[in-house]
């Protein structure tokens, strides 16, 4: 069941945990357990800093898909 859970999360989101994981060379879940925690200290910053992160990383995306488009 928990498993589940986690799976429905990770399909759903954004990518934004990996995408910066990828580019500090750390693992995934570390950077998750840092958002979370610090949501906890910094009152809720950064869930923004995430929703921001998502909407630059969704933007960026469809840049490059529009990209292709014009070339093929």
């Amino acid at each position: 069941m928990f498993q589940r859970i986690v799976t429905f999360f990770e399909q759903r989101s954004f990518g934004v945990s990996a995408y910066l994981a990828n580019k500090l060379n750390m693992s995934t879940a570390k950077v998750r357990l840092f958002f979370i925690y610090s949501s906890f200290l910094a009152v809720g910053f950064p869930i923004l800093f995430y929703i921001l992160a998502a909407v630059v990383l969704d933007i960026r995306n469809y840049m490059k898909r529009i990209r292709l488009r014009v070339w093929e």
